[in-house]
């Protein structure tokens, strides 16, 4: 038997008997994510839908991870909000997708993927905290029935200016309605005790499908029985049946006129392969066979992944350690499972479109809610703190200047305070070191018989 023959035979027998179940679990994880991060970026619904699909077909074939499952990411709706509304239209945004797609191939080729080495842990983790705030901020106005994503865009404090925030507060109060308030609240409740009886026996149900059943059900409740606070129309998802014909495309012509579309590629490019790169590193060690995944070939594969999305109206994609580790948990062992899962979505969008319209927005809040949550728990927090102030300072500030200005120039303010932080505390340490040897240079002289 040839090599080709037995590596065939072993992926189908591993799809069998692993990777089917694994990449429907990895569905049910994906489905309402790439739902919600469309929201929450702005984008038309289609557009995660369409970054699932490439994530799952085309990059999980390019990669060399055997774990890793690749979609659009919630780390980047704060850059997203931030590029389509300063753009001015969403073919814009999906050309600087495109290039930052491009962007991530010449770091691939060019055998750059160590570059998340030069970044201080603590800056990185202030990074992620940030945008778990802003995540969780933005889901606020959708949880009690604001049906506007863009009431928060990129800062989370741009709500206290005269030009932004205080147009929409009449707008926000008069939004309020019970019904997405009680569908919201439903969902939490029936996921929480799912989580405490029925997850362990029942595991290849994901939590986060068990919150769109349930948000989904109690919405057809109210629908029949309390008609006066059901949820209006435009309070749930809407993805129209012949979704191809509503694909916008990249304006080329916009290529070399505004410099902001340089800016948001290389922006783009940044935080996608930095949350990629940190997604592979993590779940390589939850990988049973101890399989390393190549750093270069998965910037080439997401960068591949991010031009196809850009081109045909796709948010842009990173590997996601939910996703991943999710299929991980259910027992995935190859490509396959990613790359099956993938289909899945496809399927969906073209079978099953009906189902997916009867999901409320304010379930999807509900999921981005505990994602953020998860970026910024209060015991990550507290950990950072206990390991001292040479770690916390420049994680808090991270945190500040990223909240009070955007991703990229907090990012940047958070790396050179650790470097400054850095050197004066190494500055410090070697004067103390030599004081204390020159004292015991003369006390052991005065003390000579």
């Amino acid at each position: 038997m040839n090599l080709s023959t037995r590596k065939t035979k072993f992926y189908f027998f591993s799809f069998l008997r692993h990777d089917l179940n694994a990449s429907i679990t990895v569905f049910f994880v994906a489905l309402p994510l790439c739902l919600g991060i469309s929201l929450a970026s702005g984008a038309p619904v289609y557009s995660g839908l369409i970054a699932g699909i490439i994530g799952g077909i085309v990059i999980s074939f390019l990669s060399g991870s055997q774990l890793s499952v690749s979609g659009p990411a919630a780390g980047l709706t704060a850059i997203c909000v931030s590029a389509i509304s300063d753009l001015g239209a969403i073919e814009i945004f999906f050309l600087t997708v495109a290039i930052a797609g491009v962007i991530q191939i010449l770091l691939g080729a060019f055998k750059l993927g160590g570059f998340t080495h030069f970044i201080p842990s603590t800056v990185i983790k202030g990074m992620l905290a940030a945008i778990g705030v802003l995540l969780i901020s933005k889901q606020v106005p959708l949880l009690i029935g604001y049906n506007k994503p863009d009431f928060w865009r990129n800062e989370l404090f741009n709500i206290l200016t005269f030009n932004h925030g205080f147009e929409h507060i009449t707008s926000l109060y008069e939004s309020i309605s019970w019904g997405p308030i009680i569908v919201a609240a439903t969902s939490i409740g029936l996921s929480y005790l799912w989580q405490r009886t029925l997850a362990k026996k029942v595991s290849f149900l994901p939590s986060t499908i068990i919150i769109v059943i349930a948000g989904s059900l109690s919405a057809l409740a109210l629908h029949y029985f309390l008609p006066s606070i059901a949820l209006r129309t435009d309070q749930y998802v809407q993805v129209p049946s012949k979704f191809i014909n509503e694909i916008k495309f990249p304006d080329f012509s916009s290529l070399f006129k505004d410099a902001a579309i340089w800016k948001y590629s290389v922006l783009i490019c940044f935080v996608a392969s930095l949350e990629t790169l940190l997604s592979i590193e993590a779940i390589d060690k939850l990988d049973p066979f101890n399989r390393i995944t190549p750093q270069n070939r998965e910037l080439m594969a997401q960068g591949t992944g991010n031009l196809i999305s850009g081109l045909i109206g796709g948010l842009p994609i990173t590997a996601v350690i939910v996703r991943s580790s999710a299929n991980a948990e259910a027992g995935g062992r190859t490509r396959l499972s990613s790359f099956a899962h993938g289909i899945w979505l496809l399927v969906a969008i073209f079978l099953a479109t009906p189902l997916i319209n009867a999901i409320p927005y304010s379930v999807l809040a509900v999921i981005l809610f505990r994602t953020g949550y998860n970026l910024a728990k209060p015991k990550m927090i507290k950990a950072v703190y206990k390991q001292g102030r040479e770690q916390f300072l420049p994680f808090i500030v991270t945190v500040i200047a990223i909240l009070f200005t955007d991703l990229l120039i907090g990012v940047l303010i958070g790396v050179v305070y650790s470097i400054y932080f850095l050197v004066k505390h190494t500055y410090r340490a070697g004067f103390t070191l030599k004081e204390k040897l020159l004292d015991i240079a003369i006390i052991s002289l005065l003390s000579w018989p």
